[in-house]
């Protein structure tokens, strides 16, 4: 996560128009100046209670295309895990971002803070053997007990 200023030379694969997000109040935005990745649905306890809804929507991007642009000291961050810190809303609570020690080189969005257009779609649903015994997964996305095949390389 950065709040200085950024590298402006053209990148491969970067230069698309950025991302915008924010939180339920406003005091937070942010943008992202770089591809989204995978948008997946994350069934685990610990998003399944900071959501306080049956899924977390989360895409991993690079740390170095995320950027708050204003109310970076409205950003709390709660360490749910050792190594996991979940950044919010301190005002509205709004789920923001998680990081993680052991992968500084990325953060991982809620997807639903964007305010851009999104055209991606979401790939799979992780942690499903842990989703809430009362939500059914009825829409044909892989289904994954922990997380996709690819990250878990």
């Amino acid at each position: 996560m950065r709040t200085q200023k950024r590298d402006t030379r053209p990148q491969p694969g970067r230069d698309a128009p950025p991302h915008h997000g924010s939180c339920l109040c406003g005091a937070i935005r942010y943008e992202i100046r770089g591809e989204l990745g995978p948008i997946v649905f994350c069934h685990c306890v610990q998003c399944r209670k900071a959501q306080g809804t049956a899924f977390a929507a989360n895409s991993a991007v690079r740390a170095a295309d995320f950027r708050i642009v204003a109310g970076a000291e409205a950003l709390a961050a709660y360490e749910s895990s050792p190594g996991k810190r979940r950044h919010f809303c301190r005002t509205c609570g709004s789920p923001i971002i998680s990081t993680r020690d052991s992968v500084p080189d990325f953060v991982r969005v809620r997807i639903g803070t964007l305010d851009s257009k999104v055209d991606a779609r979401p790939s799979a649903h992780i942690y499903a053997t842990a989703k809430a015994e009362w939500y059914e997964i009825r829409d044909g996305l892989p289904q994954h007990a922990v997380v996709e095949p690819a990250r878990a390389e």
